[in-house]
């Protein structure tokens, strides 16, 4: 059903309610009465799960009162309605409109977080572009560093946590690629990637190990041996530290941080 039907269904129903409202002549409080009932017609198919005809019932609200309270209301209730339908490009073009007009509203925590879910629950697996992704990262960035102490700011750091983790798996699956190609440059520029930028995911131990076997192969023997400390410091217990550990020993090296090497800057031994 098309944003169109839906609306001109909601102006016909709402023409309806109101001759069943009122029997009397339209008079100069009769606008407000108005406004009161298409935004509770809204909410009320909100309240019953009938997204796209909540949508429309609140954008109705903001054509036909722009300048009242309600409208600002209905802006954000329809961003949600288009949310909850799956209508991420309406639920992002509401909001981008509401904050534009509204900037300091006491919904804009709430409207920034929606956008960010708008991205979020649109990204793609490891194996796509990882566009999305990115949209989502910087959307919930946005929101913690503007509403730090909000209601929201703590799922978004959740949320953030795993779209990081997502574009870690990303790099990694691309400097894998890049070491079966024997790339090895290209492939030790992802895996720095992961630890430079999403050193907290949970592909940062098997990057550090990666860091080894492509140092390894290039010749460059401290850096293995840095990445391995790192990866021993952090990561003892993982096979990943097994791994690397073998690989040195095999060239009658060992784990040791090289003063040097840019992994000393972010973790200083």
């Amino acid at each position: 059903m098309s944003v169109k039907s839906v609306k001109s269904g909601i102006v016909a129903l709402f023409v309806l309610t109101l001759a069943a409202c009122s029997n009397s002549e339209v008079d100069d409080t009769y606008v407000a009465r108005d406004v009161n009932v298409l935004y509770n017609l809204g909410k009320e198919y909100y309240e019953k799960g009938r997204y796209m005809f909540a949508a429309a019932a609140f954008d109705e609200v903001e054509r036909q009162h722009p300048y009242s309270v309600w409208a600002r209301r209905a802006q954000v209730m329809a961003a949600a309605a288009y949310y909850q339908a799956k209508r991420y490009d309406d639920a992002i073009n509401a909001i981008d409109r509401f904050l534009q007009l509204h900037p300091g509203n006491s919904s804009a925590p709430y409207a920034y977080y929606i956008k960010a879910l708008c991205f979020y629950e649109q990204i793609a697996d490891v194996g796509r572009d990882q566009d999305y992704t990115m949209r989502a990262r910087n959307a919930f960035v946005e929101l913690i560093r503007r509403y730090p102490d909000s209601e929201y700011a703590y799922d978004a750091k959740q949320k953030l946590e795993l779209t990081d983790d997502h574009l870690a798996g990303k790099e990694m699956e691309v400097g894998r690629y890049y070491m079966r190609s024997k790339e090895y440059l290209s492939a030790a520029i992802r895996f720095r990637n992961v630890i430079e930028k999403y050193q907290k995911s949970s592909h940062t131990p098997e990057a550090l190990h990666r860091l080894v076997e492509v140092n390894l192969a290039l010749g460059i023997q401290p850096e293995a041996q840095s990445a391995a400390a790192v990866l021993g410091y952090n990561y003892n217990g993982s096979k990943w530290y097994r791994y690397s550990y073998a690989l040195l020993k095999n060239k009658k090296l060992s784990p040791e941080m090289s003063s040097g090497s840019w992994l000393s800057k972010l973790w200083p031994f």
